[in-house]
């Protein structure tokens, strides 16, 4: 075998377990699931690696005990504390995968690419203020035949 071929082959085996490793952490991922109920027990949320909501379950006793907004706040605060402990175990499986140098929070969150001044929060009067009280359509013609 010639050496280019060898470093080919050394290349598509290096390919290969890479893409394995990855499919793992998928399935890893895909299995991460925390749970966290209110202190009265009467709303559970549950949710996957990411956050998303994958299980509310209210007691009947939600509805009748709550308000409407109240019984939202508890559900909020659930997800919230479910969401913060999943976000643990995510993390836990990519820091082995991604390496020392990159933060498996960061890349959870989706800001792994964003430097410090592109996540930094800055003055809303930037360059888009005041656009909230712009009209951007010409409504002169419309109001005419009104």
């Amino acid at each position: 075998m010639t050496e280019h071929r060898l470093q080919v082959e050394e290349l598509l085996a290096d390919y290969r377990r890479s893409r394995a490793q990855l499919a793992d952490v998928h399935q890893q991922l895909a299995r991460v699931s925390a749970t966290a109920q209110s202190a009265d027990g009467l709303v559970t949320a549950t949710v996957g690696a990411r956050g998303e909501l994958t299980d509310l379950v209210l007691d009947a006793e939600a509805y009748t005990r709550y308000r409407p907004s109240e019984l939202a706040a508890h559900i909020v605060r659930a997800a919230k504390e479910a969401t913060a402990e999943a976000f643990s175990g995510a993390e836990e499986i990519l820091a082995p995968a991604l390496g020392r140098s990159a933060d498996p929070g960061a890349v959870l969150s989706g800001t792994a690419d964003l430097s410090d001044d592109e996540l930094a929060v800055g003055d809303e009067e930037d360059d888009d203020a005041g656009f909230e009280d712009q009209n951007w359509l010409d409504d002169s013609e419309w109001s005419k035949t009104r």
